[in-house]
């Protein structure tokens, strides 16, 4: 789906910085006050990979007073061309300071996308060389990378207004191969069944697409026919009465004097409803934004007709006054009446899916091998941890046996009792002890004498 920018408004009437706004189709919200601490307003995002920085640099500038008074003189070739970028050298040195600063910080980005990318590709010690590789990048002046200068605001309008300008194409690039890929994944289901089912599906699928196809008639977006439905359903006035002019006023949304391409493409939900509803899943709502994208290019190639993507009040005006405003034929030719693409186109983007999808199995198989190695790599780490581990349970064991075996005895109450160096000394015979004495040498003790008897009578 195409992301609709909201335009300014005709150049010579726009409130400061609403042209260069205009000119790179990045609004700014003009209701908001113009400080210079005030934060950047967010906006529609316009798909740039640079969107950021635009963004950020046009908040800046549109906090100096010099360059808006240039700008409100200025038109849409002196901001295309880049005149209007040698105003930079006159404004103030604290907007100078803070475009410096976002240079450095788009610079830095650049470089670490640079590097995500090459580290992806080679070796991530690989020596790179950001001067050459920023030269790729043509919204900046890679040879000065750490101040804003006027020539980056001139390469950021001339790249922001070419890369838009192809934005519709990519689309419509986008959309072919999308159809394409729907297409492709039809013809494999369709293959996958078997005779009976495989009729029965493509029987329903051509039902769906009658289905599709019975719709009321689509007006030529931009036509009289278009315009007064519109003007009598949408706003309620009476048919007979259409004014274009009090249509133009009606449908200028944010009253800025013209009609940019959101306002625009918010004219035509009338007619696309005509033909897609998201309840049908016969509906496509993909097929319908780009229908809405085709509308909006129709009325910007016969009524803009300086191409400046804005359509003003007389332009508007002359373009009811062609013979084309009235007499639109059979009406609109809807997405389906035009294939996307042709057999050759489709049979080379099955040619690339089936490259693609042999490249995606056969990393697959790789990335599949490599795991089943660190499988393999895992348990054998796995066994030797374990073996670590029994390694040293056994030695914790050996060591708490050393350790009682050297542990001092126990009394059967329990406490230690601490042997002196002697105790394993021997010991002495006593004195009396004449074992090893010859029995010749031997003494015999002493009896103690022997009492008298007492008899009872010297009791």
């Amino acid at each position: 789906m195409p992301i609709s920018v909201p335009r300014g408004a005709p150049f010579l009437l726009l409130p400061p910085l609403l042209m260069l706004s205009a000119v790179l189709a990045v609004p700014v919200d003009r209701a908001a006050p113009h400080q210079e601490d005030s934060q950047a307003t967010e906006t529609p995002d316009t798909g740039l990979y640079y969107h950021r920085y635009l963004q950020e640099v046009i908040n800046v500038l549109e906090t100096d007073g010099h360059f808006r008074e240039k700008l409100q003189a200025a038109n849409a070739e002196d901001i295309k061309s880049g005149k209007l970028s040698q105003e930079l050298d006159f404004v103030s040195h604290n907007v100078r300071t803070k475009l410096d600063e976002l240079k450095r910080q788009e610079v830095s980005r650049l470089r670490m996308l640079l590097k995500a990318k090459m580290d992806a590709k080679q070796e991530p010690n690989l020596q790179v060389d950001h001067m050459n590789l920023l030269k790729q990048f043509e919204h900046l002046d890679p040879q000065n990378q750490h101040t804003f200068e006027a020539r980056d605001l001139e390469l950021l309008i001339q790249t922001a207004t070419r890369d838009l300008a192809q934005y519709d194409a990519a689309h419509h690039e986008e959309f072919k191969r999308y159809e394409m890929l729907k297409e492709h994944e039809r013809r494999r289901y369709l293959e996958s069944l078997g005779e009976e089912q495989r009729k029965e599906a493509e029987r329903k699928l051509q039902e769906q697409q009658r289905r599709h196809r019975e719709h009321p008639k689509v007006n030529v977006p931009g036509s009289q026919a278009q315009l007064k439905e519109v003007w009598e359903e949408l706003d309620g006035l009476d048919p007979n009465r259409f004014n274009p002019k009090t249509f133009f006023i009606l449908h200028d949304i944010n009253s800025d004097g013209v009609l940019d391409e959101q306002e625009l493409e918010a004219l035509f939900t009338k007619e696309l409803e005509k033909v897609y509803d998201p309840k049908n899943e016969e509906d496509d709502m993909r097929e319908m934004e780009e229908e809405r994208l085709r509308m909006r290019e129709h009325v910007m190639k016969n009524v803009d007709t300086n191409q400046d993507r804005l359509v003003t009040l007389e332009e508007f005006l002359a373009s009811t006054q062609r013979k084309e405003f009235g007499d639109t034929g059979e009406g609109w030719k809807t997405v389906e009446m035009y294939p996307a693409y042709t057999e050759e186109e489709l049979k080379r983007f099955e040619e690339e899916l089936a490259a693609r999808e042999a490249e995606l199995n056969a990393r697959a198989q790789r990335l599949s091998q490599e795991t089943e190695a660190l499988g393999r790599s895992q348990d054998r780490l796995e066994a030797q941890k374990r073996e670590l581990q029994q390694a040293v349970l056994q030695m914790e064991q050996r060591k708490q046996q050393q350790q009682e075996q050297s542990a001092p005895p126990s009394r059967p109450d329990g406490q230690l009792r601490f042997r002196s160096d002697t105790d394993d000394a021997p010991v002495p015979a006593p004195a009396g002890d004449q074992k090893d004495v010859p029995a010749s040498e031997k003494k015999v003790p002493e009896q103690p004498p022997e009492l008298p008897q007492l008899d009872s009578q010297h009791l």
